[in-house]
C-alpha cells in the first residue's frame, strides 16, 4: 500500500516536513508550528490546523511571503516546489493573449505603485477576467484593507497548496 501525503507529512523528519510546508507558504513560524502539531489524524485536521496557525499572519510574515510570489500572469522560474505550485495555480492566466496580458501588466504595475508589493490572489480555479476584475476592484482599497485581503489570500493559497500535497 502506498503512503498518502498525510502519512508522508506525519512520518517525515522535521526538516523534510518543514520544507514541504514552506513550499506551501514561505512563513517559517507557520511551518514550524505545523511540524510541531504532527501527527495529524486526517487531512481535514491538518488543514484546520493550517488555517488556525495562519490566523493571523504578522505583517513581517505577509511581507516575506509576498516577496516570494511572482506577479499574476508571470511564469514562476525554478524547479523548487514553490515555483511549481505557482505555475499550476496560474495556468489559467499563463497563456493569455495581447489585451489581457497588457491589462494584467498595467494592473500589476498600478497595484505595486499603490501598495508597494505584488498583487496576491488565489489564482487556482479563476480565469483571467475574474482575476482582472478583482485586481481592478482591489486597486480602490485603502492600504489597511488591502493588507488584510492579501493576508487572507495568502492563507487560502497556503491551505490549498497543503491540501494538494496531502491528497
Amino acid at each position: 500500500m502506498q503512503a498518502t501525503g498525510l502519512d508522508r507529512l506525519n512520518a517525515a523528519d522535521a526538516d523534510d516536513a518543514r520544507a514541504l510546508l514552506l513550499a506551501c507558504a514561505a512563513v517559517p513560524r507557520w511551518a514550524q508550528e505545523m511540524v510541531r502539531g504532527r501527527p495529524y489524524a486526517s487531512v481535514e485536521d491538518a488543514l484546520d490546523a493550517a488555517r488556525s496557525v495562519a490566523d493571523p499572519w504578522s505583517d513581517e510574515e505577509v511581507d516575506a511571503a509576498l516577496a516570494r510570489h511572482p506577479r499574476i500572469g508571470e511564469r514562476a522560474e525554478g524547479a523548487d516546489p514553490d515555483a511549481a505550485h505557482s505555475r499550476r495555480e496560474q495556468a489559467g492566466v499563463a497563456a493569455v493573449d495581447g489585451d489581457v496580458r497588457r491589462r494584467l501588466t498595467e494592473g500589476n504595475r498600478a497595484y505595486e505603485e499603490r501598495f508597494g508589493h505584488v498583487f496576491l490572489i488565489r489564482a487556482a480555479g479563476r480565469g483571467p477576467e475574474e482575476i482582472l476584475a478583482a485586481l481592478d476592484e482591489r486597486l480602490g482599497n485603502d492600504p489597511a484593507t488591502e493588507r488584510r485581503i492579501a493576508a487572507e489570500q495568502l492563507r487560502e493559497i497556503a491551505v490549498l497548496r497543503l491540501e494538494g500535497e496531502l491528497s
